[in-house]
């Protein structure tokens, strides 16, 4: 095989480790010097254009598997550090979506001079933490109120006090700090997506006489997800054509500036697994599904009958296996594997936002006496590159089912990502935030010029009786024989509840 160009290298080893052809690589191309196209000292656009990237060229060769049909995926970086950014550069009934963070989330300076991270974007985690902090929630509560009452509170004091409570909060670290952290110890080497054999099972049966219009058409996913992660990857499969059926709940909450979003191209139903009978029907789904996918903490719906290998067990008329995929915060080792934890608190924990305010400081020649505020990713990066990982993760799997059989764990943590990610290595703060670097588009309605470009119109689907208008970014990988599915293809069910709990095609 020809040397490789160093922007498919992330790619390539991706692939590599999970058993995948090295001849099917040649099929991709991704920009040169992606990294420039975003104001950040870290390669963000390496790591979008490269999952993004993944995700496509896997559900391609699926394709090829059940076809026989070989295709191009082309990625261009801009777009796809865009597409990091989705849920604020969609619009419904020509509006913007509102912001996705509580009034209180964010950072605050605590008694030791450090900083902390709180995340209160569900009511009961606002709740918690104030309840910690020792103030009544109420209109007139504001930011300063909240900063006054973490200046009582060592930062670690506080995330330990916080973690017993359940709530999201995490002190800042340098790299050096989470490097020496146990939980950070107990993440060294391992990989940021890993595809493993967990029963046996026939291989699926495939026919080159059989056509599909999409690379994962009539295959069953069960998205068991919420926030931003685990939506995305269940977003991607929708896009490249799979039956992907949304299930939440009218008792947890949810967030609908991102759910909008994210549910483009699924099927959204709402299920209670406190009760009998809703417990039953998601029994009777997952018999006939390919996928189950969901990102609770380690060991949350083992307790309700869920867990991967229970499911595995369940088996109707699929004469295959299934793939579990399982999205966590930090992994499945090491004393933080039962917490809860959001990007911008991985962000926080494992050092990047001190390393990016220390790289912003000296592009600016900012002296390096004062003490710098760690500064946040400009998207949710280590969030959207674990969708596009857990996705490309299970197209591996559902490849396998096909050449090996069996049934397949797909694991990804957000804390794996970030290693990842830091692995790639850094721009010099004058690229990452000096004249040439490229900022990212103002939130706006009308949209902006390069947003419109990369955007369509998305119809409501499922039985909403009064029709919404929404446009949103179309899919950033390019399949050249089986186009992703975009709003001229699917639609966006904008609530929770657009369908009955079953499938389109048993």
């Amino acid at each position: 095989m020809p040397s490789m160009s160093s922007e498919r290298i992330p790619a390539r080893d991706l692939w590599l480790s999970t058993g995948l052809p090295e001849d099917s690589l040649s099929s991709l191309t991704l920009s040169k010097e992606p990294d420039c196209v975003i104001n950040s000292s870290f390669k963000i656009a390496s790591a979008a254009q490269t999952t993004i990237g993944l995700a496509g060229l896997s559900a391609s060769y699926f394709h090829e598997l059940r076809t026989g049909v070989k295709q191009t995926v082309l990625v261009d970086a801009r777009h796809a550090v865009l597409e990091f950014r989705s849920e604020a550069y969609y619009s419904l009934e020509n509006r913007p979506p509102g912001s996705i963070w509580d009034t209180i989330a964010g950072l605050y300076k605590t008694r030791d001079d450090k900083f902390i991270r709180v995340h209160t974007n569900f009511p009961h985690h606002r709740r918690g933490i104030l309840s910690i902090l020792g103030l009544t929630d109420s209109p007139d509560l504001t930011r300063d109120h909240v900063q006054k009452a973490f200046l009582q509170w060592d930062a670690d004091a506080f995330e330990e006090k916080a973690a017993e409570s359940g709530m999201c909060a995490f002190a800042s670290r340098t790299f050096e700090e989470w490097d020496r952290h146990p939980q950070g110890l107990a993440l060294k080497n391992v990989p940021p997506v890993t595809v493993t054999k967990i029963a046996d099972a026939p291989k699926r049966q495939i026919s080159f006489l059989s056509s599909y219009e999409h690379p994962l058409q009539n295959v069953k996913v069960l998205d068991l997800s919420r926030v931003l992660a685990g939506p995305v990857a269940g977003r991607t499969l929708a896009a490249h054509g799979a039956d992907v059926l949304l299930v939440t709940s009218l008792k947890l909450p949810a967030l609908p500036a991102l759910d909008v979003d994210t549910s483009r191209g699924k099927r959204t139903t709402q299920l209670d697994l406190t009760c009998a009978e809703d417990k039953e029907k998601l029994q009777k789904l997952i018999v006939n599904a390919d996928v189950f996918l969901q990102a609770y903490r380690p060991g949350a719906l083992e307790g309700k009958g869920f867990g991967t290998h229970e499911i595995v067990k369940m088996k109707g008329d699929r004469d295959h296996g299934i793939i579990c995929a399982n999205l966590c915060a930090w992994g499945w080792d090491g004393p933080w594997k039962s917490r809860r934890g959001f990007d911008s608190l991985v962000q926080t924990a494992t050092g990047f936002n001190t390393a990016e305010s220390q790289a912003y400081a000296e592009s600016r020649n900012s002296p390096s006496v004062i003490q710098l505020q760690p500064k946040p990713f400009p998207v949710q990066a280590l969030d959207h590159a674990a969708g596009y990982l857990m996705a490309y993760g299970i197209n591996v799997a559902l490849c396998k089912t096909i050449n090996e059989g069996g049934s397949w764990e797909v694991r990804v943590s957000l804390a794996a990502v970030a290693q990842w990610l830091r692995s790639l290595g850094r721009v010099s703060p004058e690229v990452g935030f000096g004249e040439t670097a490229k900022t990212m588009p103002a939130v706006t309605y009308p949209p902006d010029d390069e947003v419109r470009s990369l955007s369509s119109e998305w119809p409501q689907s499922g039985r909403s009786p009064n029709e919404k208008k929404m446009t949103a970014l179309r899919h950033a990988a390019i399949l050249s024989e089986t186009p992703a599915m975009n709003g001229d293809k699917a639609t966006a069910p904008i609530v929770l509840n657009s369908s009955p709990p079953r499938w389109m095609v048993i």
